[in-house]
């Protein structure tokens, strides 16, 4: 049985990771923030990068760890790159099995998504730049390494970051929301990716690889497909555009990201973003 060390393991993906992986793979899922001694690890800092790989010795490192509030990251680069760029080398530089990287559609300008992964890369936010140059890295200098790119993560519904639970949060107290309607991906759920992650980590796929659920809309169009299958109320929803927010870091608009590589190499069929809205509120239900 493979031995799995995940970093950053605090977030929503890592709260699906450590639904699905226990037991498939040993894992161990650290974080900055754990409080228990053998599962913290911070990357940004080499000694606790060693103290953890020596205690497990894993085959695989699955780095969830990342700054991603763009608009902090581009008021401070060098927050960004300490956690998105430097800790990653700093994971390479004491590791050297198989390590998959999560990466992020922002590596593109959402100019004319949605992207397939030989598309031409043109990052517009630190965030993007910093997340490319870690792709970079890797390719670079790994022979063992995986790339997953995706966007628009949501479903732990307890977690603050995630789309998901703001909406349905707010539309169950009958707030109003203003939602953009000129950002486009596809929404992808985390329990859809980390299952990705583990065909991944079983079957040692190595490259650079786009995984998202089927469906690209807009982020209106994905609030209003909440409200519909949570059976919440839609007209509290109200469509604006990104101008509105006055957000730091320019968005990649019109993004999004083509599966076509891995239906076609790796014979997997992501499932429509409907369906998994569907299996969470199941999840939620029982």
């Amino acid at each position: 049985m493979k031995s799995v060390l995940f970093t950053g393991s605090s977030g929503q993906l890592g709260f699906a990771c450590k639904e699905i992986f226990p037991s498939k793979f040993n894992s161990l899922f650290t974080s900055k923030n754990a409080q228990n001694e053998s599962c913290f690890l911070d990357i940004s800092n080499e000694q606790s990068i060693k103290t953890a790989l020596d205690r497990f010795r894993p085959d695989v490192v699955v780095n969830l760890a990342a700054y991603t509030d763009v608009d902090v990251c581009e008021k401070s680069p060098k927050v960004s790159k300490e956690i998105n760029l430097e800790g990653l080398k700093n994971l390479c530089n004491n590791f050297d099995g198989h390590i998959i990287q999560i990466s992020t559609d922002y590596v593109f300008d959402g100019e004319s998504g949605p992207y397939l992964e030989k598309d031409k890369t043109n990052p517009i936010s630190v965030y993007g730049k910093h997340k490319l140059a870690a792709e970079n890295f890797l390719i670079e200098n790994r022979s063992k390494y995986s790339i997953i790119r995706s966007n628009v993560l949501y479903g732990n519904v307890k977690s603050k970051a995630c789309f998901l639970a703001w909406v349905v949060g707010s539309l169950s107290s009958s707030q109003k929301i203003n939602v953009v309607e000129d950002q486009w991906g596809n929404p992808t759920s985390v329990y859809s990716l980390a299952r990705f992650i583990s065909f991944v980590v079983k079957n040692s796929v190595y490259g650079l690889y786009h995984y998202a659920d089927k469906g690209i809309m807009s982020r209106y169009d994905f609030a209003i497909m909440i409200a519909k299958i949570f059976k919440l109320n839609p007209s509290l929803i109200r469509p604006i555009q990104s101008s509105q927010l006055k957000q730091w870091a320019p968005r990649p608009m019109q993004s999004g990201l083509l599966t076509k590589k891995i239906e076609q190499q790796l014979e997997i069929e992501p499932r429509t973003v409907e369906t998994c809205l569907l299996d969470i509120r199941k999840k939620l239900a029982s």
